[in-house]
């Protein structure tokens, strides 16, 4: 079971001992990328348990070899939504949980100068607003890009979202929760800060670029 942040009340913070060694591994940088982006997906896998703890069911009846019984079936379709390009590593993850599961996408990148969102792609599938949206991005840095991604799929129609991130920075998580106070936050650790350069301390550096290997 993860922890609630003692800081914030929407935070809940992954700290099982295996999730925190295979990010300990990330976080080194002898790290290679095959090995980064193979971690990212077990850890996200093993996150998304209890990310959809309180999905809806219904009940469904079944014949077993045995007799007739009922069952539950998911009430909704879930939609995973990763902010492009760092959060497709961690769609597998995901998907071996939910093979039948939507897909939208949203491509958005930080001005380096400005530190602000810039919105390049946003794609949903017609029935977003029906059931609950994971939305995935490895890091939550200044926030940005996550407020700017749950205003996109609220101007959707979905009011079920639940972000999950590996790294967050405190600064992030402040300026997300004051945008959007009901959303759910998941991540694996809360990290120390930002540095001049609106990178999370320790963190992990580039996401992208690890998972990728362009750096």
């Amino acid at each position: 079971m993860p922890s609630e942040s003692p800081r914030f009340s929407n935070v809940r913070i992954y700290d099982h001992p295996l999730i925190q060694h295979k990010l300990t591994i990330m976080r080194d940088k002898r790290t290679e990328h095959e090995q980064f982006r193979h971690l990212l997906n077990q850890i996200t896998g093993l996150m998304a348990y209890d990310v959809c703890r309180n999905l809806g069911v219904r009940p469904l009846e079944i014949e077993t070899p045995i007799t007739r019984m009922t069952g539950v079936e998911l009430a909704a379709t879930t939609t995973i939504v990763p902010i492009l390009r760092a959060g497709l590593a961690m769609m597998d993850g995901i998907l071996a949980l939910f093979p039948e599961a939507h897909v939208g996408h949203i491509g958005i990148f930080r001005d380096e100068k400005t530190a602000k969102p810039v919105t390049y792609f946003a794609k949903f599938p017609a029935n977003i607003a029906h059931g609950p949206v994971i939305l995935v991005d490895p890091m939550l840095a200044t926030g940005g890009s996550a407020i700017h991604a749950v205003n996109l799929i609220k101007d959707a129609g979905c009011r079920d979202i639940r972000l999950v991130s590996l790294v967050a920075a405190p600064e992030g998580i402040a300026a997300l929760h004051a945008a959007h106070p009901d959303l759910p936050i998941h991540v694996a650790s809360v990290d120390e800060r930002l540095n001049e350069r609106f990178y999370i301390v320790p963190g992990l550096g580039d996401a992208g670029d690890r998972i990728f290997g362009t750096q």
